[in-house]
């Protein structure tokens, strides 16, 4: 059975039930407030004939009956009741509705309290069938003389009963017809509130999002239209240093975090993309998402933040395939290029020229490619490196390994990544300097050595040098003299990063118009350095 159903069969049973007990207990609160009211009446009746001089005064004549039953009567009428009967202490009858029983005795047997002087409201059953009646004593001298009972048969409080049980059928009947409506209503609304989704699948859909929500990366947290948090995630808990066992949902966000602009964001309804974010004195980038409703409203705000190092680990990935595809495809290009020359020699018959040309070229590769092999075993640098050669190639610059280089004791705690992020960025500025110089010749060079304590890496160019006005700015995120590159002031502010993670320094000398050589020191170990700080240093000249 659907959801909408069970709710309404259930609001519609309830609805019965209480109906079925309201309309018992109504009738029974009526029932017995009638007999009370009736009983109270028949009761006040008797007390007022009790004291009435001419009943007490027609006891001692000769023919009570004569001068009691016309008052009797008279009464009897105008108060509605059904009987008013006058007995003496022996229970003989003076007044009766029926005049042949006058003279007979009174049935009942409740007057037992009555002749005690006692005024009673009882239920018996006498000549005409059970009834409530109300009896008072008669007194002369302050002796009982006689017993008045007034009373109302049973059958005709049941037939008020019986037309007020109609009444409250009728009231239930209409509550349980707008009790089902209501019903009806009640699970409609219920149903489009929960897109018609059943407990199991809300239930699902709640464990489902549970599981999304902790195997994200990114830390989420979300907020209601008053600022309070509706959803955090486990990694949020973890860059917010707030234990998991703690609950954050239903706190004010900024008892959390502060200037978090979600409450700018639900204001606005506008989205921000990629926003820097400290948190504890470190740098995200963080989304920020208004919530809509189905009519459109804004009804809360949903914060993705995460943390910038990660993302500038998946830069240096990216720039390392990025690279490791453009050394491929330069490579390519250069070795088409020397079989077009080849074959250009063998279709004009210079078989000579052929040879020497493939001996000279398997030289200088075999010679090159077994400098690297000796002096740079690492086949992740290596190859890097071959790579960035075959892109000079291409580009046309004279791009030299300095053949006093040597990298064979790199310790394997050191990322190959790492290593290749700081060559490759620097080649790359590099390769860039010297394009834009103008100069015929365009040359770079790359030195490497483990010599001593520290590994260091050196490259030069004879591009047009840095502006010194620029030095303290070049490793700054963003910053590019390069408008032109869409990716441009990312690669030295990575090569900074990765070369502090490692405990090293940068430093750079340039001659504007000159050219320009990048120094890197990286300890084999922590702290062998001398320099107090890991950083980067300039010397302009």
């Amino acid at each position: 059975m659907r959801l909408h159903t069970k709710l309404m069969l259930g609001i519609f049973i309830l609805i019965l039930l209480i109906g079925g007990i309201f309309e018992i207990t109504f009738k029974n609160i009526m029932e017995s407030n009638l007999k009370h009211e009736k009983g109270t009446k028949a009761l006040s009746v008797a007390q007022s004939i009790s004291n009435m001089p001419d009943i007490q005064k027609a006891f001692s004549s000769s023919d009570p009956a004569a001068s009691i039953q016309p008052i009797a009567e008279k009464i009897r009428k105008q108060v509605g009741a059904e009987f008013i009967v006058i007995g003496n202490r022996k229970e003989i009858r003076y007044s009766h509705p029926d005049p042949n029983r006058l003279g007979q005795k009174m049935v009942g047997g409740d007057n037992d309290r009555v002749f005690k002087g006692e005024s009673v409201i009882s239920e018996s059953i006498g000549t005409l069938g059970p009834s409530l009646r109300g009896k008072a004593p008669i007194f002369n001298d302050g002796e009982v003389i006689g017993v008045v009972s007034v009373g109302y048969l049973q059958t005709d409080i049941d037939k008020e009963v019986s037309k007020i049980r109609r009444k409250i059928f009728m009231v239930t009947m209409i509550i349980l017809l707008g009790g089902l409506q209501a019903a009806l209503l009640i699970s409609l609304n219920i149903k489009r509130a929960i897109f018609g989704l059943e407990p199991k699948e809300i239930a699902w859909m709640y464990q489902e999002k549970h599981a999304i929500l902790e195997s994200i990366h990114e830390g989420i947290i979300a907020v209601d239209t008053n600022g309070r948090i509706t959803v955090v995630n486990e990694t949020a808990h973890k860059f917010l240093n707030v234990p998991k066992e703690v609950l954050l949902r239903g706190k004010r966000i900024e008892d959390v975090l502060e200037n978090t602009y979600l409450y700018e964001v639900v204001r606005t309804g506008l989205a921000e993309y990629d926003r820097e974010f400290a948190i504890f004195g470190e740098v995200f980038l963080v989304n920020r998402i208004p919530i809509f409703n189905k009519k459109g409203e804004v009804i809360g705000a949903v914060a993705s933040f995460r943390n910038k190092s990660e993302l500038s680990n998946l830069i240096q990935e990216l720039s390392h395939v990025k690279a490791y595809a453009e050394g491929l495809r330069a490579q390519t290009h250069e070795y088409s290029n020397r079989l077009y020359t080849l074959l250009g020699l063998i279709q004009l018959g210079s078989y000579k020229e052929a040879i020497d040309f493939i001996s000279r070229e398997v030289d200088v590769a075999q010679g090159f490619i077994s400098f690297l092999m000796k002096e740079i075993p690492d086949p992740i640098i290596a190859g890097f490196i071959l790579g960035k050669v075959s892109l000079s190639s291409e580009l046309k610059i004279n791009f030299t390994i300095d053949r006093e280089s040597s990298f064979m004791d790199v310790p394997a705690e050191i990322s190959r990544d790492t290593l290749v992020t700081i060559i490759g960025n620097l080649v790359n500025n590099a390769f860039d300097a010297v394009r834009e110089n103008g100069k015929e010749e365009k040359r770079v060079s790359l030195f490497l050595t483990d010599l001593g304590k520290e590994l260091i890496i050196e490259i030069e160019d004879n591009g047009k040098g840095i502006d010194p006005i620029l030095s303290e700015q070049i490793f700054q995120d963003g910053f590019s003299t390069k408008n032109r590159q869409s990716n441009a002031g990312i690669g030295l502010s990575l090569v900074k990063k990765a070369i502090k993670d490692l405990g090293g320094y940068i430093t750079f000398s340039s001659n504007e118009g000159a050219g320009t050589i990048f120094t890197v020191a990286i300890p084999k170990s922590r702290g062998c350095l001398n320099e107090a700080e890991p950083g980067y240093r300039s010397v302009n000249c």
